[in-house]
């Protein structure tokens, strides 16, 4: 996202930072960086005009970026095309010069080399980059081994959109960082279908995609009627104060996002399907099977044809790239990975369905589509499904990336069949609220870092464990690093509130902060919002929120299912040791080592419709070990139980939550929510478990 681009409005409320992953890298680290001391990036280009003279005049040509722009403190990442790959780049085109170029030209390259957020190569992970270029557009990573330049050494190579080289790199000057790459940085300006259209290894795919007219679905960029109307402005900025100390910024441009996960024809190969009207009589066995009400339905472009269930299940309506389907690198130190799988579920294009996404550890880390157990394993009620793996950009060996979307292989064929709905997702569904939304994922909001939406540019790398201090939470926002990203009505999917009575934001993940995965979508005022559930396979389920209770802005909630009340209004500022509650600690029965004890009052508590929070994840304690402290030890990290439902697996259901307190700074922290379904919180054989 185009910091320049962003309008901000000074909100409030507790702020969380941002963790960052890392990875594709053997830098031997930050202290053995090149700084050039006291230089700025336009300086450190100036003094080597004899490797970036033309890039600097293509830059002065530009009227989308000012060189000076480069002098001036914030934090910035170029990625510096030397003399020899512009004049490469400028032959290709069949010129001899760069006065050749138009003025859009040199706006297109200039803003494609500049990111207004610093990224050393200890940040790259072997995907996309979590911010933006001054165009608007992702840059990929992708990493190879080179034990050619070196003999008998293995160096990490760094591509930028499987094309540009990093030949020198993690250059550090006074406002960010220069890489030098050895030719002009493609600037995709295609459409998801369009790209996909050009790999001849999902040339079956692709005729699908466009039998089905699925490909017309996908072939928007930007929202035309959204427009951001801020409260003030103060030097070019707008913000306000609500509660509290959160920077809240908004977009200025709202985009349309897609993800898509796509067999190779050798995938089908191996099922024996090698034409279009094979993959229609696969299709057809499977969700004829699951929809026989629909098994008539021959027209291709009918959402509720089996073809068409077949692509559109494929897509989710968000940008993801590769290390956002889950959680990233940092965020893994929180959960018990020896016993649980990182997971996280989205609604995909197909008519109510749902995709889980799983990041298990061990030999077979990566992440997975419909993947169930925990590392090469069973789960605790003795179920495993390897999936469907997800290959990184480095695998896939080419750009993936268009302009309003990513798309990724995978090994394996994914359907929304019987495995799918009645084994793959029977089990607790814990979904963090910031996967809600697919304008919380292409906004970047999702899992963003510290200042990645920051005034005046990014002061420095992030820092970890990223604690609060005292300047960080100035109510000036000139010197308040703790940003977030705001969404006004209208501009959220699966969200309906009023700007009037509600705020909404989505805040930095911070990892000492007690929410799960570290992120946490923030409403405060005077609230009345609803919110769409994910859709779910047919059955009965148990309906859960999360969140922090026992703080003083917590107000009174009243929380509603598909129109009726789930019981009495709750006050959300009592303490888990309330009577109404009842949290004791594990410990407390035989130091732990009663399990009958424990389960027994897991049980009472269940019934007054209460849980504690999972064993599974904790955030990163504050006592310097870097040990999760589990969330199930904690005394106001619980669930509420709020109602049961029946899903037919075939209409929505929305959830709404009214502040019933007389307060306009009421704050209702949304964590996350469960779907358990009944063979899971109802059985007696496999009792649901802790984690």
């Amino acid at each position: 996202m185009n910091i320049n681009k962003i309008k901000y409005l000074f909100a409030v409320v507790t702020v969380a930072l941002a963790a960052f992953s890392v990875g594709c890298s053997d830098d031997p680290g930050v202290e053995n960086y090149y700084t050039a001391k006291g230089d700025m990036a336009s300086t450190y280009l100036t003094n080597r005009s004899e490797t970036f003279s033309e890039f600097i005049e293509i830059i002065n040509r530009s009227n989308m970026v000012r060189f000076d722009l480069l002098g001036t403190y914030g934090s910035y990442t170029v990625f510096a095309p030397t003399n020899e790959a512009v004049d490469k780049y400028l032959a290709g085109r069949g010129f001899s010069s760069i006065d050749e170029l138009t003025t859009e030209d040199c706006d297109t390259i200039a803003a494609t080399h500049i990111i207004e957020q610093s990224f050393f190569t200890t940040d790259f992970s072997n995907a996309t980059l979590p911010a933006q270029n001054m165009l608007d557009r992702y840059l990929t990573i992708t990493c190879d081994s080179d034990s050619v330049s070196v003999p008998d050494a293995i160096n990490i190579v760094y591509y930028i959109n499987s094309s540009a080289r990093l030949i020198n790199y993690d250059d550090s000057v006074e406002n960010g960082v220069v890489h030098t790459v050895d030719r002009i940085i493609d600037a995709t300006t295609e459409m998801l279908p369009d790209l996909m259209m050009k790999d001849t290894t999902i040339s079956l795919f692709y005729e699908a995609l466009k039998l089905t007219h699925m490909d017309d679905s996908m072939r928007y960029y930007m929202y035309e009627d959204y427009h951001c109307s801020p409260d003030s402005f103060e030097e070019g900025h707008c913000y306000s104060t609500a509660v509290e100390y959160d920077n809240v910024f908004y977009m200025e441009h709202r985009y349309y996002g897609f993800t898509g996960f796509v067999e190779q024809d050798k995938v089908y190969a191996e099922h024996g399907i090698n034409n279009i009207e094979d993959l229609k009589a696969y299709a057809k066995e499977v969700y004829d099977e699951m929809y026989p009400e629909c098994a008539d339905i021959d027209d291709p472009t009918d959402r509720r044809n089996s073809l068409n269930r077949f692509v559109s299940y494929h897509f989710l309506d968000r940008r993801a790239h590769y290390d956002d389907l889950t959680v990233k690198t940092a965020g893994l130190n929180c959960f018990d990975r020896r016993h649980w799988d990182v997971a996280d579920w989205y609604e995909t294009m197909a008519p109510y369905s749902l995709m889980k996404i799983s990041y298990p550890s061990g030999n077979q880390a990566g992440r997975y589509v419909n993947r169930r157990g925990v590392q090469n394993r069973k789960d605790t009620r003795g179920v495993f499904v390897p999936g469907a793996k997800i290959l990184t950009p480095s695998d896939a060996g080419r750009s993936q990336e268009a302009v309003n979307g990513v798309y990724h292989y995978i090994t394996d064929i994914i359907t929304y069949g019987r495995e799918t709905q009645e084994v793959v997702l029977n089990e607790r569904m814990r979904m963090d609220a910031s996967t809600l939304s697919p304008d919380f994922m292409t906004s970047g909001a999702r899992g963003h870092m510290v200042g990645q939406f920051g005034v005046g540019g990014i002061g420095g790398s992030p820092q970890y464990p990223y604690q609060y201090g005292q300047q960080s939470n100035s109510t000036d926002p000139k010197k308040n690093v703790n940003t977030c990203l705001g969404f006004k009505a209208g501009s959220a999917r699966n969200f309906i509130y009023s700007d009037v009575t509600t705020h909404l934001h989505v805040r930095p993940r911070y990892l000492n902060f007690w929410s799960y995965e570290g992120d946490e979508v923030t409403i405060c005022g005077m609230y009345d919002i609803q919110f769409k559930l994910p859709p779910v396979p047919e059955g009965d389920y148990e309906f859960r929120i999360a969140t922090c209770i026992d703080f003083s802005n917590r107000g009174i909630v009243q929380v509603y299912l598909d129109g009726e009340p789930c019981g009495i209004p709750l006050d959300m500022r009592i303490s888990g040791t309330h009577p109404s509650v009842g949290f004791r600690a594990d410990s407390e029965f035989s130091s732990g080592t009663d399990q009958e004890g424990i389960a027994a009052y897991d049980k009472a508590m269940h019934n007054r419709g209460w849980m504690k929070g999972p064993s599974s994840y904790g955030n990163i304690a504050a006592d310097g070990t870097g040990q999760p402290d589990w969330f199930r030890g904690h005394v106001n990290t619980l669930r509420r139980i709020f109602a049961t439902f029946h899903s037919d697996g075939r209409r929505d259901h929305w959830v709404r939550v009214q502040q019933k307190l007389e307060s306009t700074n009421g704050t209702f922290a949304f964590d996350y929510i469960e779907l358990c379904p009944r063979s899971v919180y109802n059985n007696e054989l496999y009792p649901e478990d802790k984690l």
